[in-house]
């Protein structure tokens, strides 16, 4: 079979082309840095320290008690919290009780979170406690039958001199309400000797994730990955960035999402290396945990970056640490990469990938980045640039779709053939996932952005899918039709907007206010127009095809940001 191999020439020398990948699941990964690596820190959580046995007994309670509840393997389990150790621990015992975890976004609302327990068919939810309160309503309109709380304050050092979210500072949850249950209750009801764990059966060919990445056709669908394609990008970010067990990860971005979960978890305890985890982003804790703890690795987004370094205190804190400074999302301004290089000696190291394939399939080389580049296919990755409409492969320095096939790419969309079989394309017998972006490769291999074929709208790296607003707005009964764009946004690239037709017995009794406010609480907050504009009519193709591409052209007429 042929590959693309035109980047063998900037490969990092000290790695090699092709990668074997352990023929285990990913709760493995924990079991054997805990065997390897007892009492070396697995967590930081605002200076409290959990070791890789601490992380791996709690685990086993927590799948202990999940398997008591009656989940059995290929059960899927929603996972609705922010980063902490509950998360991690979380996610290993779903794995470990062989079942699938639904990483929910926590942003996300009622709507949503419907979505998701419909399609999934999930009994069992493990929540943040800041999180309970739009979840728990669903227990008596869907099939939802319990859900653990995770209050996080439970797990911080009480003696920090740490700035603490309001989320990890609150109180413990507390309460008899039918269907809820502590974590700790639960974790103590997992160490009971009749809850015996089950035998570990889970393989790589099994299912382990689902996280879920909307599409141009409405709601959101879930990517389905095994132990295997999880497996991978852990592997192979841990090699690409030579790390080891004595790196100390900075986790900043939310586990829920693949590249943090790659890069800031699964990566990390494959390694049997250190995350230092913060629940929300916070420029000074950021600098003052990479200082204390002497942080190697940080894999961010290009927004948070950006906030990092014009903190004008920045200067007070050693960050000499620091080996490594990466992320995706959107491309890194060149201003604020010569900036980054200037405090620390570091180039910011771009990437590229999709929930689809379980984040990274293009990565810069440490030795030779490429600014604004989306980088080189990693190990066993082969991309090509194909026409949209032919499928021919295009030459260097020709646009075209970006699709991939490799370790990474997810097997299909749950409950979904026809959008799974419309997502790949056979090429050279082997099955190319379709991207849907638009890019090509240089002379040397490095590939490049240039827009995307899906209606999506990316503001400040979070990816807002046109359709599923439209499809969330539908249901406000003042609205009689609307269309969702972008617009241009000094601070977060581009932004949200809503043209809305109004039904005649809601114009001049509706105002942009009382929309703002409804679809606050239906919605994740980066889904929420930042714009809205009422309008008499949208504009339509002789087929009566709304004709979004028109607006959005008129929208960013004559405003160009850059």
């Amino acid at each position: 079979m042929s590959m693309f191999t035109r980047h063998y020439g900037v490969w990092p020398k000290e790695l090699p082309k092709t990668m074997t990948l352990p023929k285990t699941s990913v709760f493995t990964n924990l079991e054997i840095s805990a065997l390897r690596y007892p009492d070396h820190t697995a967590i930081i959580f605002y200076d409290a320290f959990i070791t890789y046995r601490r992380l791996l007994a709690e685990v086993e309670a927590m799948a202990g008690y999940l398997q008591a509840q009656g989940v059995k393997k290929g059960d899927r389990v929603l996972l609705y919290m922010q980063n902490s150790p509950q998360y991690v621990i979380s996610y290993y015992a779903i794995l470990r009780a062989d079942a699938v975890v639904i990483p929910i976004n926590p942003m996300n609302r009622a709507a949503e979170l419907e979505h998701y327990i419909a399609d999934t068919g999930a009994a069992l939810c493990l929540a943040g406690q800041e999180l309970v309160g739009y979840i728990t309503p669903l227990l008596a309109t869907t099939d939802l039958e319990h859900i653990v709380v995770a209050s996080y304050s439970t797990y911080i050092k009480p003696d920090t001199d740490l700035d603490l979210p309001a989320e990890v500072a609150s109180p413990a949850w507390s309460g008899d309400v039918p269907g809820l249950v502590s974590w700790e209750a639960a974790m103590a009801a997992g160490l009971n000797p009749q809850f015996s764990l089950q035998e570990h059966t889970a393989g790589p060919q099994d299912l382990a994730v689902i996280p879920y990445s909307s599409g141009t056709t409405g709601a959101p669908k879930g990517c389905m990955h095994t132990h295997r394609s999880v497996m991978a990008t852990a592997v192979h970010r841990v090699f690409w960035n030579l790390s080891t067990s004595d790196s100390v990860q900075l986790a900043t971005l939310p586990f829920f999402h693949v590249t943090g979960m790659t890069g800031s978890m699964n990566g990390p305890i494959f390694a049997g290396s250190t995350s230092v985890i913060m629940t929300r982003w916070d420029r000074t804790t950021a600098s003052r945990l990479i200082e204390r703890y002497k942080v190697t690795g940080w894999t961010n987004i290009v927004t948070m970056a950006v906030d990092f370094l014009s903190n004008p205190d920045l200067g007070k804190y050693n960050l000499s640490s620091l080996n490594m400074i990466g992320g995706g999302g959107a491309a890194m301004p060149g201003a604020v990469a010569e900036k980054l290089k200037k405090l620390t000696g570091l180039n910011y190291i771009e990437g590229y990938g999709l929930s689809e394939t379980m984040a990274a399939t293009h990565i810069n080389p440490n030795a030779k980045p490429k600014a604004q580049c989306l980088g080189i296919p990693v190990f066993d990755v082969d991309s090509r640039i194909i026409d949209v409409e032919t499928l021919q492969e295009k030459a260097p320095g020709e646009t075209g779709e970006i699709v991939s096939f490799g370790p990474q790419v997810t097997i299909g969309y749950w409950n979904r053939p026809a959008e799974t079989d419309a997502a790949f394309v056979e090429i050279d017998g082997k099955r190319f996932f379709r991207t849907g972006d638009l890019g090509y490769y240089d002379e040397e291999g490095y590939f490049f952005m240039v827009d995307r074929i899906k209606r999506m709208i990316n503001a400040s790296g979070f990816k807002v899918w046109p359709s599923e607003v439209e499809g969330l707005m539908y249901r406000h009964p003042a609205i009689h039709e609307v269309c969702i764009i972008s617009a241009p946004d000094p601070k977060r690239g581009e932004t949200v907007k809503a043209c809305i037709v109004l039904t005649p017995e809601a114009e001049g009794s509706t105002s942009v206010e009382t929309i703002t406010v409804w679809c606050k609480e239906q919605m994740a907050a980066y889904k929420v127009p930042t714009i809205i504009e009422f309008v008499s009519a949208l504009p339509k193709s002789p087929t009566g095809k709304l004709m979004w591409r028109a607006l959005q052209e008129e929208e960013w007429k004559g405003k160009d940001l850059t």
